[in-house]
């Protein structure tokens, strides 16, 4: 079982930054492949972007290609999410997601773990 927390979201402008995190329970956190979803009302579950359980590969959805970087940590058991020149239509609840193989994924299906989210406002 594996319990994610995310934190940093809140209010940016048009352009700022903002540093998601998301810390997870257990002790094989470096077992699992990590994701990032975001949600904005009425619309679909969007992918944001996939670390692989090692960190060495990510994967991001062509709208935050070059303006969002996913790491991780696996000593400290959190992944993050830096996202720079921030626009309106990231506005979004953005929840971590987890799954206990070697590589990241775009489909919110392959996740078996998921936060609560952090929302993110921006303003333009």
């Amino acid at each position: 079982q594996v319990q994610l927390v995310e934190s940093g979201g809140g209010l940016a402008q048009a352009g700022g930054s903002l540093r998601l995190s998301c810390a997870a329970s257990g002790r094989t956190f470096s077992s699992y492949a990590m994701g990032w979803f975001r949600q904005a009302p009425g619309k679909e579950r969007e992918f944001v972007a996939a670390i692989s359980a090692s960190g060495g590969t990510t994967y991001y959805a062509n709208s935050v290609r070059g303006r969002f970087t996913m790491s991780r940590d696996n000593v400290k058991n959190t992944v993050y999410l830096q996202m720079n020149s921030l626009k309106p239509e990231d506005t979004a609840v953005y929840h971590c997601a987890a799954v206990r193989r070697l590589r990241g994924s775009s489909l919110y299906t392959d996740y078996d773990y998921w936060g609560q989210g952090t929302q993110v406002t921006v303003s333009s």
